[in-house]
């Protein structure tokens, strides 16, 4: 038996198996490069064991994509039943979101580039999901800012760039370098929120105090 690869009668780690060495392969290959025999090898299942699961390229990239969503969406609404705060909400989210993809580089690869490989109708059902992850996030946006606010925000905007930073982070992201999931939640709500600039009236006049040597006229 392949060092790793599950008990044969236990289907659904099986199945995790395989996903896990799929995006894995999808990442390294790309969609279109990448074989079924490559999985095969990668797996230590067979193809018709693998077929067993799956009966296409299609349906294992959805299956990849649709598991992938689902248990996100999952963890983060267990994770806001118990907060109640808007900001605190805000930041379950970011923090459910960078954990999932810190852990799981290829599976964030893969829905990130390969989302337009998938045909009908299994694209649809897994646009369906990430509708799901949007109402949620919008929902928790407008706690923060709600619509009769004075404040003159794009909510569609604003939440699809908060999703834009945290989607790229496995782009540039180092663990031996970059800071931990903590402290990237901490920062991209930060930046998030109140921007990358200074404008509290009294760090202004701190600033200019340092900027003038700590003396004023």
């Amino acid at each position: 038996m392949t060092p790793g690869l599950p008990a044969p009668r236990d289907s659904e780690a099986k199945l995790q198996h395989i996903l896990l060495h799929s995006a894995r392969i999808f990442a390294e290959q790309g969609f279109e490069g990448a074989s079924i025999r490559d999985i095969s090898r990668s797996t230590g299942i067979s193809l018709s064991g693998l077929y067993y699961y799956f009966e296409s390229k299609q349906k294992l990239l959805y299956l990849i994509q649709s598991t992938a969503f689902t248990l996100i969406i999952d963890q983060l609404e267990s994770r806001l039943a118990l907060i109640r705060e808007p900001e605190a909400r805000l930041r379950a989210l970011v923090r459910n979101h960078i954990e999932y993809f810190l852990a799981h580089p290829n599976e964030m690869k893969v829905l990130s580039h390969e989302e337009d490989a998938l045909n009908p109708p299994y694209r649809g059902e897994v646009d369906a999901i990430k509708r799901r992850y949007y109402a949620l996030a919008r929902e928790i946006f407008d706690e923060l800012v709600p619509r009769d606010s004075t404040q003159n925000v794009n909510a569609r905007v604003a939440v699809l760039s908060l999703f834009g930073m945290m989607n790229w982070i496995y782009k540039w992201h180092k663990p031996e370098v970059d800071p931990d999931a903590s402290e990237l939640t901490d920062a991209i709500v930060g930046i998030f929120l109140r921007g990358v600039t200074t404008t509290n009236a009294e760090d202004s006049a701190m600033f200019t105090a340092d900027q003038s040597g700590g003396h004023s006229d």
